[in-house]
């Protein structure tokens, strides 16, 4: 069976970037590198937000300086090779060579380190969720694949040559 050779991992923040949105998202059907994303529905975006039970989070300069920092160190303690990581206002890629656990794993422990980092610098506050429940964890197959995706999660998130 063929392996990964690495991971490209998005998450967005807590009612920032909903299904329907007209800047694209992915799920399970939808979720291949360089594939279409979900078909833009601006009434599904709509009827999202009205079931948010908090506000949405945007991340701060300082907020996204910590969750990229937090990646970085966590990364560095468990092994695993970062390629690439972009904290932005209301989300957030990572790009990883293959590590010895699932990416869903390493999505979930950013997510988590990052929140308790951000609360205890008091830029979020206890019982607001900071995240959406899970994200995109886009499997990269051959190596022809690393150096365009962390391209575009360094410099070309506003590229429109990209589909994600």
């Amino acid at each position: 069976m063929r392996e990964p050779v690495g991971f490209f991992i998005t998450w967005t923040c807590y009612g920032s970037w909903l299904h329907g949105d007209e800047r694209g998202s992915v799920d399970d059907e939808h979720n291949v590198f360089g594939t279409p994303l979900l078909p833009v529905q601006p009434r599904r975006a709509i009827a999202l937000q009205r079931r948010l039970t908090h506000r949405p989070v945007l991340l701060t300069p300082a907020g996204r300086s910590i969750v990229t920092g937090t990646i970085t160190d966590h990364c560095h303690k468990r092994g695993w090779e970062l390629l690439a990581v972009h904290a932005r206002s209301n989300h957030v890629h990572v790009v990883v060579r293959c590590a010895d656990v699932l990416p869903e794993k390493m999505m979930g422990e950013w997510k988590a380190w990052s929140t308790r980092r951000l609360r205890a610098s008091g830029l979020i506050l206890a019982g607001q969720p900071v995240w959406t429940r899970h994200g995109s964890t886009r499997y990269l197959w051959n190596e022809q694949d690393i150096e365009p995706t962390v391209d575009y999660v360094m410099d070309g998130q506003d590229a429109s040559r990209f589909s994600g």
